[in-house]
């Protein structure tokens, strides 16, 4: 199948020329002291959601929602990065630059799809009507940019230049693939305070026709479904979406915004019917997750590991935003599984001494672990642990005074990653609920010098949070102030650089 590529604009405009020397300018002003080594985030400036995650001629291919003049949100460019092995990365030209009639005032989150032999962007265009920052009056259309060597790209414009229905403004956030010999497209959708998720078909990735609406929300829902994400996996139709305007439920959905999943079944009639709203991170930092299948059939996902109105002390850094690892996707029953990708064990370093079974009461250091850039496999066995807490304070200051804890509360009965000394500015618990009848918990944590992901190794869970200490806050201590129970560091290893 090959894309048309007539109808083009100019491929280096001078926006692109512009942000790509504000990159260049703003690098000797950068503070290293929370850039991630082996996480994606930008060269300086701004970064959010993840946008097009594609295999391209043998290379993965992340683009990102980016700001390269300021570590502030601003009118959105599309950055750019691409790896071989999803472990190293090279930072690439920056894709898209607003400026057309179309998306003046943005280009905002999409996805990239292959035909034939190009690659093909499709993105919301954003144009304020009024003032910037009203969101009454907006218009956002659908737009498409193709390119043949993967790094210079070419618009055609608006591909949907009108919502389904009157009414609706927010339209954004396309994501199209391929499927029984048609391209698919859903995108979020906002009609007074619901949440719709029109979805399309096209034969050429230029006239699409409006099928129905592949689900809406009602009470309770939110009003507003960004990033939506389609797919199948084991024979199952899974909706991924990330809400907003849900409300906090006991433990649940505590960040501002959430992203989350339901399986069920598109039927014929292009309607999905599902089961519940599953977060699929229980962490402080995910949001806007986009999915890609692997040349080997695998799932992977990408998110942004951060919140809105969440603290950035970066941004006084000249840079902001990051993203969490890729993680593989396995249906596990009616919930999802998660887990690192498996080409991540190549970051691994020579491996550090292990830590035996621990279960004294009080604090124990383990010099031999220690560093900002980890992977550590911590076992909690809970067996006779009655009350009190078991667990790890990682990126522990000699000072005292900072520290993040990871650990099982026995009354609550939840493994609990609380931020409440974790440096500049952030703060808060996040946790999940542990069975009463499980006895060990065996999880992966990843550190990269300003953010934690903990995995269990079966999937079950994972907790993504931003955290931000001092450089030399690098030490590891095990915990337990309660009855039974033992914690061990059976693994660890320091993680190399991600960057060509």
């Amino acid at each position: 199948m090959t894309l048309s590529l007539n109808t083009m604009s100019n491929p280096t405009p001078a926006s692109l020329e512009m942000a790509q020397q504000a990159l260049e300018d703003g690098l000797p002003r950068l503070i290293h002291d929370y850039r991630p080594d082996y996480h994606l985030a930008p060269p300086t400036g701004w970064m959010n959601d993840p946008n097009g995650v594609v295999f391209f001629r043998g290379e993965y291919h992340v683009f990102y929602q980016h700001h390269p003049f300021d570590a502030q949100w601003g009118p959105m460019y599309w950055g750019h990065a691409k790896s071989a092995d999803l472990v190293h990365w090279q930072h690439l030209p920056i894709a898209l630059a607003p400026g057309d009639d179309f998306d003046r005032d943005g280009c905002f989150s999409g996805s990239a799809v292959v035909c034939g032999d190009t690659l093909a962007l499709i993105y919301t265009g954003h144009t304020w009507l009024g003032d910037v920052g009203d969101e009454r009056f907006i218009r956002q259309v659908q737009c498409l940019a193709t390119s043949v060597d993967g790094e210079r790209f070419v618009k055609h414009g608006a591909v949907i230049e009108h919502a389904p229905q009157a009414g609706i403004m927010h339209f954004r956030d396309p994501k199209a693939w391929h499927a029984d010999g048609y391209w698919y497209l859903i995108v979020g959708a906002r009609l007074a305070d619901t949440p719709l998720l029109p979805l399309y078909r096209s034969t050429d990735l230029r006239a699409w026709e409006f099928l129905d609406y592949a689900s809406r929300g009602t009470d309770g829902d939110g009003y507003m479904w960004e990033c939506p994400d389609l797919f199948r996996l084991d024979g199952r139709d899974v909706l991924l979406y990330s809400p907003q305007g849900m409300q906090p439920a006991g433990y649940e959905r505590l960040n501002k915004y959430q992203t989350g999943y339901r399986i069920g079944r598109l039927d014929s009639d292009w309607h999905f019917t599902g089961g519940p709203f599953i977060e699929l991170d229980n962490g402080h930092d995910f949001y806007a997750a986009q999915t890609l299948e692997t040349v080997d059939g695998r799932r992977l996902v990408w998110a942004w590991l951060d919140m809105w109105e969440s603290p950035m002390p970066s941004q006084a850094h000249h840079w902001c935003g990051m993203l969490g690892l890729p993680r593989e996707l396995e249906l596990q029953g009616d919930r999802l599984g998660t887990f690192p990708a498996r080409e991540l064990v190549a970051l691994r370093q020579a491996p550090l001494p292990s830590v035996a079974p621990w279960g004294e009461s009080g604090y124990c250091s383990v010099p031999q672990v220690t560093g900002d850039r980890l992977e550590i496999h911590v076992h909690l066995d809970l067996l006779g642990c009655t009350e009190g807490q078991l667990g790890v304070a990682l990126r522990c200051s000699a000072d005292g005074q900072e520290q993040t804890l990871l650990y099982y509360d026995a009354a609550l009965r939840r493994l609990v990653l609380d931020r409440g000394r974790s440096g500049a500015q952030v703060s808060g618990q996040r946790s999940v609920s542990i069975a009463p009848e499980e006895t060990q918990l065996h999880l992966r944590v990843f550190l990269d010098r300003s953010s934690i992901e903990v995995f269990e190794d079966n999937g079950r869970f994972s907790l993504s949070s931003r955290i931000y200490p001092r450089p030399d806050s690098l030490g590891v201590t095990l915990l337990a102030n309660g009855t039974g129970g033992r914690v061990a560091i059976p693994k660890a290893w320091p993680l190399g650089s991600g960057w060509l």
